[in-house]
């Protein structure tokens, strides 16, 4: 853990460092742009510090925002970066601004790229004084979400109320007691006696008889059948004498006497004689042969 910290901090040691000379670097090229468009030399010291120094501010507000709140923070780091390596470029490009014998307000010979590069240059500041103060003001209200910490002793805490309050402890179980033990009363320690005197024994008596339990005459169940209230459930429904085939024919044959063909279906036998579903159709299929049979006979 220690050689993690140690490696950690000299990793941001030199970031830091090289941070550090990036900025001396690029500071030379913004100090001639800002004298190139009017700043006196004070301001022109201090105009490194308004670009890159935003920079710096929009990447620490990326490592403390969430959500949309570093989205905006990693736009205005974006924007930065590139005006900053646009007035580098710049810089690079013009060789009079290296010994600032440039006209004021002249940074391209073509006028509307120098008109875009002025801009820049001289809105960056403005720039950074509203973005710097909102990427401020967002840290600054900014709530991390809170982390739930889950304790390693919960589990055993838990386990243990749980033991303490069941109730085969040997503390809550009373103990047995014994006709001897409950005919006789418990001996009384006194400390502050040198000697205790011996408890009178008490004759033991014996239990009184118990009285018998007289019989008392129960009413006769009603034998008259009642009326059921709902539907009867099909096991409490008696049940009826099983059919043999030929039983089964005989009845369908006298329940369809007299209905045409086209009412002998297997759900209208199924009703009639209350069968199953499969006797009915083969009751059915039997029948119509059966007329089927009859109408050829009388052709």
């Amino acid at each position: 853990m220690n050689l993690h910290r140690k490696g950690r901090a000299a990793l941001v040691l030199a970031l830091v460092g090289v941070v550090a000379m990036a900025f001396r670097v690029s500071w030379n090229a913004l100090r001639d742009i800002a004298g190139a468009v009017g700043a006196d030399d004070t301001a022109a010291m201090l105009y490194p510090f308004v670009v890159d120094g935003l920079m710096a501010l929009a990447l620490i507000a990326t490592l403390v925002l969430a959500d949309r709140d570093r989205k905006f923070a990693l736009r205005v780091l974006g924007a930065y970066t590139v005006a900053s390596l646009v007035l580098n470029y710049v810089h690079g490009l013009v060789p009079e601004l290296h010994g600032r014998t440039v006209d004021w307000g002249r940074l391209a010979d073509w006028d509307p790229a120098n008109w875009a590069l002025v801009l820049l240059a001289t809105s960056l500041p403005v720039g950074s004084i509203y973005f710097g103060s909102d990427l401020v003001a967002k840290v600054l209200h900014h709530r991390p979400a809170p982390i739930p910490i889950v304790s390693t002793n919960a589990k055993e805490s838990t386990e243990t109320v749980r033991k303490q309050s069941t109730a085969d402890l040997p503390v809550s179980t009373p103990e047995p007691i014994t006709p001897n033990a409950a005919a006789l009363p418990r001996p009384v320690a006194v400390g502050f006696l040198k000697s205790a005197l011996p408890a009178k024994p008490y004759p033991s008596t014996a239990p009184a008889p118990a009285k018998p339990i007289e019989s008392r005459a129960v009413a006769a169940e009603s034998t008259r059948p009642r009326r059921a209230t709902g539907r009867v459930p099909d096991a409490a429904k008696p049940s009826r004498p099983k059919r043999t085939p030929d039983q089964l024919l005989a009845e369908a044959r006298k329940a369809t006497a007299d209905w045409p063909d086209a009412k002998v279906t297997g759900e209208g036998i199924r009703r009639a004689i209350r069968t199953s579903p499969a006797n009915a159709r083969a009751l059915r299929d039997t029948l119509l042969a059966e007329r089927a049979a009859a109408s050829a006979e009388v052709a």
